[in-house]
């Protein structure tokens, strides 16, 4: 038996704020949606599903720039609303999913109000696949045969045949400033992820699945976004394991969650190369601004005769293990190739005082 506060979702900042993010609403013209999601506040489920779809058509009005914030406001005060009934009901997979598409799709404002939801839900929603599973599952790994030698056939030509990135261990933030920060050369970290627990839990495909399965997340399809089968879509997190795991490893199916100065590698292997940013101009880039940090070469399938002389450039690379971090200067360019199926995790940071543009 639960009580009340138990089977609310608590929403604080859209408790305090809406009048406001209403006459927001009223005042960028969306009299309708404003009437909608009053009824949805007090309790209406249809008008809390039909003030979602109205935001959502107009998030899709035009170019994602030329969207009114508010109405990203909007989509996330909607989102907030479905998912309270759903949770009320006991659908914890579409209050997650309605909380997921919130922070996916709409504004800043109530953030804290969908992330505090999402702890609640994903709590209970542990609890339940808990009580639903209670014999203990045998650790379902993704490891494979793995065959360098048969790989590297399957690699751009002169792959690992040439300078490969250097490998320290032990290396002091002091080491790592004056060798490589400030010089600007790669390198490769080997000892400064044995603490991360996501060492061994992210090998564990249960394991993933039960901490985020009911998870939405937006995942890219295609080789890269450059093909022309290129597209995203937003899918759970066992739909994302699932195709990984898939034997369907087309290019017009791969499936990759995006989104590399330091590249960390928590699961698998990949095979990177790396061309310093003194040969931009030699790689091909595009001249469209949005793809002007893209080269025009498939490394994959070099045209010599559209592109001479790229096969003779000077590159680095590695084959990147569990538990490595690489260190990618910027502005230099990447090739990143799965080797196995992987998990990295990307982490940014710049230069602001020294170097606006880095």
């Amino acid at each position: 038996m639960s009580t009340t506060s138990d089977a609310t979702l608590e929403t604080p900042i859209l408790d305090s704020n809406l009048p406001s993010l209403l006459q927001r609403v009223t005042e960028e013209g969306g009299y309708a949606f404003a009437s909608i999601a009053a009824r949805a506040a007090a309790g209406d489920a249809r008008a809390a599903e039909a003030a979602k779809d109205m935001a959502w058509e107009q998030l899709h009005s035009g170019p994602w720039h030329s969207v009114g914030p508010i109405w990203r406001d909007a989509y996330s005060m909607a989102s907030l609303h479905v998912a309270k009934h759903h949770f009320f009901s006991g659908e914890f997979d579409l209050a997650l999913r309605a909380l997921d598409m919130g922070l996916i799709m709409g504004g800043l404002t109530l953030r804290d109000d969908l992330n505090l939801c999402i702890r609640k839900v994903s709590a209970a929603a542990g609890a339940k696949e808990s009580g639903d599973n209670c014999r203990p599952q045998e650790k379902s790994e993704w490891y494979r045969d793995f065959n360098l030698v048969e790989v590297v056939k399957l690699l751009p030509v002169r792959s690992l045949s040439c300078k490969t990135v250097a490998k320290k261990c032990r290396l002091s933030l002091e080491g790592f400033l004056q060798e490589h920060f400030i010089s600007g050369s790669p390198v490769i970290i080997s000892d400064s992820m044995n603490h991360w627990p996501a060492i061994d839990t992210w090998n564990d495909m249960n394991y993933l699945k039960r901490v985020a399965g009911f998870r939405t997340v937006p995942v890219e399809v295609g080789k890269n976004y450059l093909s022309p089968d290129w597209k995203q879509e937003l899918i759970t997190f066992s739909e994302f394991l699932g195709r990984i795991q898939s034997s369907d490893r087309s290019s017009a199916n791969l499936t990759y969650l995006a989104q590399h100065q330091l590249f960390d590698q928590v699961v698998g292997k990949k095979y990177i190369r790396l061309y310093p940013a003194s040969l931009s101009e030699e790689l091909y880039p595009h001249s469209e601004t949005m793809l002007c940090n893209s080269s025009q070469v498939d490394l994959d399938k070099i045209d010599e005769k559209e592109f001479p002389g790229i096969s003779d450039l000077d590159f680095v690379d590695c084959v990147l293990e569990e538990g490595e971090m690489l260190y990618i200067p910027p502005k230099w360019w990447h090739y990143v190739r799965s080797l196995t199926t992987s998990f990295s995790v990307s982490f940014w940071w710049s230069d602001e005082l020294n170097s606006p543009d880095s």
